[in-house]
């Protein structure tokens, strides 16, 4: 498939639901071959998969529930064989850093082991999983961190899921210092209120929905693809120019 991603190689973690299924559509797309890494729900894997087949794309999936070095290295164990069969290579030109996520709760409510969730999920498996890739990521490549507006919020129920993805901003700062003198970039996408599986308790709900829609300056819900097309404006040529930067792609929420 044709595009500005052509002959590259893209992994995605959490690529096979809500915004990582939207993000390899995109990245596939533009021609990058696509490795959708999931935990547990194959099935949601493989359509994503048989979606990006469906359009003339390329991908495949790779099972790995990640957190800390053991798992990353577990996933790579995985992934180099279908990559060496694929491309003749382990390198990989675009991660995308997805997974992540939290809960509500304030601070006299947390306990040692949800406050150790939300920092796997958002911080250590990022986190070691890009160290283990350190040295793959090719010449020129791009690292693409899933951040939140959560990271600017001052919600005292989302005090984790904040501190977790400031970290997240801060992880993506150091790590463009690190590699710029590769060329490659890292960035960062912090999505706002966006409509799917994750957010549905929200958008379903009339007077929820009306809460956020009326804090967010376009008066309505992302879309998953409107997220993966910045992503994507990241991963591509467009974004040469562009390091160490959190894009907020939320519509202007709580602005």
């Amino acid at each position: 498939m044709a595009g500005d991603l052509a002959g590259k190689v893209a992994l995605v973690t959490g690529g096979g639901r809500g915004l990582g299924r939207a993000i390899a559509i995109k990245l596939a797309a533009e021609g990058a071959l696509v490795a959708i890494n999931y935990a547990a729900n194959r099935e949601a894997a493989e359509a994503t998969v048989a979606t990006i087949a469906a359009a003339g794309g390329q991908a495949f999936a790779v099972q790995g529930k990640l957190a800390g070095e053991a798992e990353a290295n577990a996933l790579l164990a995985a992934l180099d064989p279908e990559l060496e069969r694929r491309t003749g290579s382990t390198g990989i030109d675009i991660l995308v850093n997805n997974i992540g996520g939290g809960e509500y709760a304030r601070i006299v409510d947390i306990d040692e082991a949800f406050f150790d969730q939300a920092m796997t999920n958002n911080v250590r498996a990022a986190f070691f999983l890009t160290k283990a890739l350190h040295g793959r990521i090719r010449d020129f490549g791009r690292v693409i961190n899933l951040s939140s507006v959560g990271a600017r919020l001052t919600d005292p129920g989302i005090i984790t899921y904040t501190m977790a993805k400031a970290a997240v901003d801060a992880f993506t700062r150091v790590l463009a210092q690190d590699l710029g003198d590769r060329g490659i970039t890292v960035n960062g996408v912090a999505p706002g209120f966006t409509a799917g599986e994750t957010n549905a308790h929200v958008v379903d709900d009339p007077e929820a929905a009306k809460g956020v829609t009326g804090a967010t300056a376009l008066a309505r819900f992302g879309q998953p693809e409107e997220i993966a097309d910045v992503v994507y404006m990241l991963a591509s040529p467009l974004g040469r120019w562009v390091t160490a930067q959190t894009i907020d792609a939320s519509g202007g929420f709580r602005l």
